[in-house]
């Protein structure tokens, strides 16, 4: 009974020990203070108080042009969010959330009489652009799989992300 149980645990080392190096790396740099999101240049910036740590090049909503008003819209949400949730198993490689709808959006989707939607993300590929035009989530803020390690570890739940036109 002893040397089943062993091997197993070898075994579950083994396969792990497989599954090559983990998604989500260790961060010690300066402390990211806030998300700058400019949707016309395509650029995210995180910052540490007024200075620049990373830069990256962005996809965003397949209908990039103004402020989120409602679900399926294909729009980017316009604004000052914070970051409120992260996803280490998303379909887009990692992701963390971002606070939209806050209240506004809700009440301004509701005057419509539609549903303002949710589950606006930065997250990575995943190889699921390919073949799709520059900017073709569906309102999420897509980097490449290595930049969204990079960025996963190094913001944290409650950053500013400020998003603007």
């Amino acid at each position: 009974m002893r040397i089943i149980r062993t091997l197993l645990l070898l075994a579950g080392f083994a396969t792990l020990a497989a599954c090559g190096e983990p998604k989500v790396k260790p961060y010690d740099g300066p402390e990211v203070t806030q998300i700058y999101v400019n949707k016309s240049a395509r650029k995210m910036y995180l910052l540490h108080q007024k200075e620049v740590l990373k830069s990256y090049e962005i996809a965003l909503g397949f209908a990039p042009q103004g402020h989120k008003q409602f679900e399926g819209d294909g729009r980017t949400p316009e604004g000052l969010y914070y970051i409120n949730r992260r996803n280490p198993n998303s379909a887009y490689h990692l992701s963390i959330g971002i606070s939209y709808p806050n209240p506004n959006d809700r009440e301004a989707a509701k005057a419509m009489g539609k549903h303002p939607g949710g589950d606006i993300f930065i997250h990575g590929q995943a190889g699921k652009n390919k073949g799709r035009p520059p900017d073709w989530t569906a309102g999420c803020i897509a980097v490449d799989d290595a930049e969204i390690e990079d960025i996963y570890a190094m913001v944290r739940d409650g950053t500013p992300i400020y998003i603007t036109p």
